[in-house]
This record gives C-alpha cells, structure tokens and sequence, in this order.
C-alpha cells in the first residue's frame, strides 16, 4: 500500500485555491492500487487533501497532535468538517500531547512525514510561521529523504 501524507497551510488565497485543488488530484492520480492518506485534517490544505483523498478511495488515516485539538477549530462549521472527515477514517493516530501546542503540531508533522512514502506540501515556500508550520515539515521530510511534491501557485501571496 502506497503512503501519501499532507502538510499544508491553513489559509489558500483564492487566487490559488483551483490549482492547488488539480494538482492534488493528479497527485492521486499517479497512485495506482490500494493509497493511505495521512492528515491533521487541519483547515485548509489537510482538510482539501482528504476529501480528494476519499473521493479517490484512499483510506484516510488521521493524525491527532492533541487532547483539546477540537478547541482549535473557530466555528462550529470548521468543527463539524472536521468530525465529518475524522468519521469517515479507517485508522487514528492520537499524539500524547494534552494541548494544541507547537510542539503538538510538529510532532504530528513529523508523524506524518515519517509514516509516508511522499509528502504533499501546500506551500508557498517560505519559512514557517512557527514551529510545526508547513515550512518546518518539509525541511523535516527532505532530511529524511522523503519525496516531497510542493503545491503552489507561483505569484499568489499568502495573506
């Protein structure tokens, strides 16, 4: 079974939001047989990414950074997303951290990048806003030698 993790910002400008959304699909596309998708399923790109992950038959495994990381979610729209997705998951993954920390969303970064056979980075290509930013996971992937596939559209900003 082929691995394909996600890390990604959580804010895609619309100006980008089209291409990222095709070159996901492709991504997939490239898979042939049986496909885990690995995500936080955080708003934005993890969330993107599993959808088009279950619409192509892939079992979706999520990765949980946190005991609270529920709380994190700004509405009850976002919130309900996220169970909606987290239901429909074979496996889940629950990290030790009791808080929604950083820490927590490095480690379920990292998580995801060491678990996968090729990292699907939303990235704008600048640094991470903080530690466990998409930034962050793709300099860990690449230290692992872990493909990575960088989606982004050039000349888009990210607010």
């Amino acid at each position: 079974m082929k691995r394909i993790g996600v890390t990604g910002h959580r804010s895609i400008p619309r100006e980008a939001h089209d291409h990222v959304l095709a070159s996901m699909r492709a991504a997939f596309r490239g898979f042939d047989g049986s496909v885990e998708a690995l995500s936080s399923l955080a708003v934005g790109a993890d969330q993107l990414f599993a959808d088009l992950a279950l619409a192509h038959g892939a079992q979706l495994t999520v990765v949980i950074p946190s005991g609270d990381y529920e709380a994190c979610f700004a509405d009850g729209a976002e919130l309900s997303r996220y169970r909606a997705l987290k239901a429909r998951a074979v496996r889940e993954v629950r990290l030790d951290y009791p808080h929604s920390t950083d820490e927590a969303y490095f480690a379920a970064g990292a998580y995801i990048a060491d678990h996968c056979d090729r990292l699907i980075a939303v990235w704008d290509g600048r640094p991470a806003r903080g530690l466990g930013g998409t930034g962050d996971i793709v300099t860990y992937a690449r230290g692992l030698g872990r493909p990575v596939t960088v989606i982004w559209r050039d000349g888009v900003e990210r607010g």
